[in-house]
Formats: structure tokens, C-alpha cells, sequence
């Protein structure tokens, strides 16, 4: 009997399914499973999530596997026949523990329960349940848009039966087409942990800069799909709110203070700012105009009456990655003088010493968080960025930067047959250096 034939996977149940993450991972579902139930509020909104999948995916045929319903009217029957149930709510410690008393109490005992949740601690949500739940019970998270995002990270709660961990890994990678990476329940376990800590350090220096600047300085040269802030406005700042305080509160470390979510992002996050899901966060559009979030005011501004400074090396930069010639762009950007570069440095440095640090924290190995930083976060992975930087070079931008040096960055750049340290051949690193 094969992992993957020792269960089977014939009703699935996601519930929070008119959210972006609910109806996202739904339609995922759809494509491995015959039935695919999607449950919100109202019979009303999951059937807007279920829309929300067709307009997504660009596909009607979804619906023809999929079902709709509301929590009071059809949760518990159809828990009770569901094989898995993935919760797709927001990031809300009590209203996922609420959720789950009704789960419990309808599942059947042998059928898998997960959760979405992109940082809460699995045992946590699980504590003080049956031994059937805790057993079946772990952490699947995608990465938004699932059907164009691969990378997921798979965590075990302290009581998840091994067994149920396999066979998810397998199911996901063999059904659902992801890339899996098996993180520790930690803080916002690896990606989240890696890339809000500098998403989060982006936005105290747009504080001082600018978003427009910031944006500009860490920018897809630094071999990243979208700049940061963007980042943030697409995935919603509540979210990213949710998980930088998560952190902040739960996993205190060397960079802790880059984690502290601004005064000024908290206020109007408050009054409403949300990002793209609100119409406009740090940049917003108007009249076919971007316009620039000053933070201080909350006033925007036109892009096109803000100055920027000279960041000639960037145009260099790009120039260099447009051609393929990655090593010589990084030179120039590890040489370029002046304020804005070793600022942009300064970034970069971090990220690379933050993320080898948490190698034997969040994940196992250097190629797990190279992987979900890949394919979670579209990002160049720490690992590829010291190989061709080269590690000696990679060494000295972090101790230059006032950063402390992990040992495996010491090590590598120790090494005198100059391994590599990211070896993974079938992800294409070319596609992180994009021309600007």
C-alpha cells in the first residue's frame, strides 16, 4: 500500500471559504478531490467565495465539484462527513479555537483537521482537545494566491500523529501540487518569520524615507518579485499586522526591534488603512495616478511630485541582472557608494543573517528556508544570494552592517573548496533578478 492509497481524501470541508485564503485554498482542493465544500457566515458569502474561485482560477468547472453552505445551517453534517477540514478563517486566536469546539464535536475521528493559519502555534490550537483531534490535527500553510503560489510550509502540533504528517506532506505535493517544507511550530514558522521581519523593517524605514524611496532601495534588483511595501498593501496590513506582532511578542531575538510594528502603521491600520483590500495603503490609485502615503499625515501625495535622490547603482544594478549577469550586479551593488546603498545594504545584510540564524530554530535545514523563500515568498533565496556574492564577500557585508555573523555564513566563507550552499536544481534562481 503506497502513503498516498492509505487514506482517502473524498470530502473536503473549508470553512472561512468567502475570505481570499478560504476561497484561494478551495479551489486548490477542487482539483484533487471530487467534493469540496465551501462554508462562511452566510450561504450568501460562500457563494461569493465560490465566485471569487471561478474569477481566480478563470475556470467554471471547479463548480462542478463544489458545494456551498453556512455555518449554522450545514457546518456540523457536513463536518461529520467530511475527510478533511481546512480552516481558512482570519488570523484570530479565539475565533480559530471557537471554530474548532464546533469542528471537534462533529468530526469524525479519523479525519484530518488543518489549519491555514500563517503563525499560531499548532499546539496552542489544539491544547486541552480530544487525543482523536490533537492526533489529526497540523498546520498546512499556503502562501496567497495557492494557485500561483507552490511553496507551503507543513507543521506537526506536539501531539500530530506522524503518520497524519506524512501522508499530508504526500497528499499535498502529489494532489495539490505544492513545494513542501516541513517548518518547527514556531512564531510565524519559517517564511513568515524570515520575510516579515524585513517587510517590517521596509516600513520603519519608510517612516524616516518615505514608502516611494523604500521601495525603490529594496526593489526587485534585490532579487525579490515585488517590492516590499507592495508586498504589504497586496497582502492586507491587518494580516501583516497580525504576524509581525506574533513575532514581536512570542519570539524574542537579535533583530527583535526590527519586528516592532510602527506607531504610525498601527493608527491608521485602526482607522482603516488596509492596504489594496481597502482601496490604497502605502500607495494607492487615483484617476490612473499612483499616489504616496506620507505615514506621519496619512495624506497622499502624487508619485510623480515626490524626488527621489540619485541611486544610479540601481539603474546598474538592473542593467546587470537584465543580462543574466547576476554575480557582476551584486558586485556592483556591494561596492556602489553613498547613504541609499549602504542603507540598501544594510537590508540585505540582515536578511541574510537573520535568515541562517533561524537554521535549527524554524526549520530543519539551510535548503528548507531557501526553499519556502523561493516558492513561499518569491524571494532569491539567503543561500543564493552568499554563493554569488560569494561567501567571503557576504561575510564582511554583514559584520560591516554592525550584524552578527551566523556560523553557517563563518563557515561557508571558511570553506576553502567554496561549496555552495544552495543546491536545490530545480528551482531557477535567474527569476528573482528581475531588470528593476
Amino acid at each position: 500500500m503506497t502513503l498516498l492509497s492509505s487514506r482517502k481524501i473524498e470530502r473536503v470541508v473549508v470553512l472561512g471559504a468567502n475570505g481570499t485564503m478560504g476561497y484561494g485554498s478551495a479551489a486548490l482542493f477542487t482539483r484533487a478531490v471530487p467534493r469540496v465544500c465551501f462554508l462562511a457566515r452566510s450561504r450568501e458569502k460562500a457563494g461569493q467565495g465560490l465566485a471569487a474561485a471561478i474569477r481566480q482560477v478563470r475556470s467554471q468547472s471547479l463548480a462542478s465539484r463544489a458545494t456551498v453552505g453556512s455555518y449554522d445551517a450545514d457546518l456540523d453534517a457536513e463536518v461529520q462527513q467530511a475527510d478533511w477540514v481546512f480552516e481558512a478563517l482570519a488570523e484570530d486566536f479565539a475565533l480559530k479555537k471557537q471554530i474548532f469546539d464546533r469542528v471537534e464535536k462533529a468530526r469524525r475521528g479519523d479525519s484530518i483537521v488543518a489549519t491555514v493559519s500563517s503563525g499560531l502555534s499548532i499546539s496552542a490550537l489544539a491544547e486541552g482537545r480530544s487525543e482523536s483531534f490533537r492526533r489529526n490535527f497540523l498546520g498546512l500553510h499556503l502562501f496567497n494566491p495557492p494557485n500561483v503560489i507552490a511553496g507551503c510550509e507543513l507543521i506537526a502540533g506536539r501531539d500530530t500523529h506522524p503518520g497524519v504528517v506524512d501522508f499530508t506532506e504526500a497528499f499535498a505535493r502529489a494532489r495539490l501540487g505544492r513545494e513542501v517544507v516541513r517548518c518547527a511550530d514556531t512564531p510565524a514558522f519559517a517564511g513568515n518569520r524570515v520575510g516579515f521581519k524585513v517587510l517590517n523593517e521596509a516600513v520603519q524605514l519608510a517612516e524616516r524615507h518615505g514608502p516611494l524611496l523604500v521601495d525603490r532601495l529594496i526593489g526587485p534588483y534585490t532579487g525579490r518579485s515585488l517590492p516590499p511595501l507592495a508586498t504589504i498593501d497586496l497582502v492586507g496590513w491587518d494580516v501583516h499586522r497580525a504576524i509581525v506582532e506574533n513575532i514581536y511578542q512570542n519570539a524574542p531575538d537579535e533583530a527583535h526591534e526590527t519586528l516592532r510594528l510602527p506607531d504610525s502603521m498601527s493608527r491608521l491600520c485602526e482607522s482603516g488603512t488596509l492596504g489594496d483590500k481597502s482601496g490604497g495603503g502605502f500607495f494607492k490609485q487615483q484617476d490612473g495616478s499612483r499616489l504616496v502615503l506620507d505615514l506621519a499625515t496619512g495624506e497622499y501625495a502624487p508619485e510623480s511630485e515626490i524626488a527621489l535622490p540619485p541611486l544610479d547603482f540601481i539603474d546598474e544594478v538592473a542593467r546587470l541582472h537584465s543580462q543574466g549577469r547576476y554575480r557582476e550586479g551584486l558586485a556592483v551593488f556591494l561596492a556602489a557608494q553613498g547613504e541609499w546603498a549602504e542603507c540598501a545594504r544594510r537590508v540585505i545584510a540582515g536578511y541574510i543573517a537573520y535568515a541562517l540564524a533561524r537554521v535549527g530554530e524554524v526549520c530543519e535545514r539551510l535548503s528548507d528556508l531557501d526553499r519556502i523563500m523561493a516558492t513561499g515568498f518569491n524571494w532569491a533565496p539567503p543561500g543564493a544570494l552568499v554563493d554569488w556574492m560569494g561567501p567571503g564577500a557576504a561575510l564582511r557585508l554583514v559584520e560591516n552592517s554592525g550584524l552578527e555573523a551566523p556560523a553557517l555564513l563563518r563557515e561557508a566563507a571558511r570553506d576553502a573548496q567554496g561549496a555552495r550552499l544552495f543546491r536545490e536544481s530545480h528551482i531557477n534562481i535567474g527569476k528573482f533578478f528581475v531588470a528593476g
